[in-house]
């Protein structure tokens, strides 16, 4: 028995010569500017161009590169390593395909094929579906792959006990390292989204929603909490509030803030740049302190053993023994593949 997990993320430039095609890749996306081809490739070159610049200097204080991929590949060892345990008789290897980057979905269709699985595990490290990642990401997968083996899809977890506990024990620790400082307010930052895109049935917020939710209530400590959206571009209008002003809002009231990345399981520019120095500069100038960011789950074991058992019982070998139960997103929802019976 041959079983192949495939983990899926957006991808970073791995150089300076990457950042604009990386950028092109992502505008070109369908799922990102909703327009024809002959106009949405113009405009994606366009903003690529005009883009470029600011993009490099993010990256330069990272090393000029996104670490996103090191971190990727730290996450697909520790789980195959834990499916192995879990699943001694099978044959386990763990992939990676990136949307906007190397290693694309091509590549790592080759590869999967190569090793002839019997059983295929899809696996978005995205926790919150959402039509531009999930969806996105998954539709370039099916155009890709064409070799052997039954396919299955975990389309979502935003509860899935694993992640809970990793971002909750990520923020008691930061917390009790810089000394349990009280009249913190606790901010779960998100990616954003353009309003219209939640409007027209996109279940990510009601999911981000969730998963802040389901954190809190395992951090009494943070009675005062709220969930907020980080990298808005463009003109249109993003969900709200906004990370930043919240952070404004903190310091008018005398509070410090300590972040929480809770679409996030790895790092990369919006954790190690947006939020630890741009943020940090409007947390100090608004006078919100102290400000602290929790890391994101990476390898921690109760997020890898939460995958590891997920894909396991998305292929019948486990029981779902959780304590809620799968996720279903509310009805109306028209974008959410939950609450419609696919494989979750």
């Amino acid at each position: 028995m041959k079983l192949a997990v495939v983990l899926f993320n957006l991808g970073g430039p791995d150089g300076p010569a990457a950042v604009r095609p990386f950028l092109a890749n992502l505008f070109s996306d369908p799922a990102i500017i909703n327009l024809p081809a002959p106009l949405r490739l113009p405009l994606a070159s366009l903003i690529s161009r005009r883009r470029e610049k600011a993009a490099q200097a993010n990256y330069d204080l990272m090393g000029g590169a996104s670490p996103l991929l090191p971190e990727t590949e730290a996450q697909a060892q520790a789980l195959e390593a834990r499916l192995q345990a879990l699943a001694p008789d099978t044959e386990v290897r763990v992939f990676i395909t990136m949307r906007y980057w190397r290693p694309f979905a091509a590549d790592t269709a080759r590869e999967v094929m190569a090793f002839a699985p019997d059983e295929l595990v899809l696996l978005p490290l995205y926790p919150q579906y959402s039509t531009t990642t999930t969806a996105s990401s998954l539709k370039d997968w099916y155009g890709a792959y064409r070799g052997p083996g039954r396919s299955r899809a975990i389309c979502c977890y935003p509860t899935g006990d694993g992640l809970v506990q990793a971002h909750a024990e990520a923020v008691r620790l930061i917390w009790q390292a810089a000394g349990s400082p009280e009249g913190l307010r606790l901010l779960f930052s998100a990616h954003g989204l353009p309003q219209k895109v939640v409007d027209a049935g996109d279940p990510y917020a009601a999911q981000v929603e969730a998963t802040a939710e389901r954190i809190a209530a395992r951090l009494p400590e943070f009675a005062d909490w709220r969930v907020s959206f980080q990298s808005r571009v463009g003109p249109m209008k993003w969900l709200t509030p906004a990370t930043d002003d919240e952070i404004k809002r903190a310091g008018a009231e005398g509070k410090g803030v300590i972040i929480c990345p809770v679409a996030f399981v790895s790092e990369h520019v919006e954790t190690l740049v947006e939020l630890d120095h741009d943020y940090a500069r409007v947390a100090h100038v608004a006078g919100a302190r102290p400000y602290l960011r929790a890391p994101a789950p990476g390898v921690r074991e109760a997020f890898i053993d939460d995958m590891a058992h997920a894909a396991l019982i998305a292929l019948g070998r486990f029981d779902d023994t959780r304590p809620h139960g799968p996720w279903l997103c509310p009805l109306g929802l028209a974008k959410c593949a939950c609450h419609r019976g696919e494989q979750q």
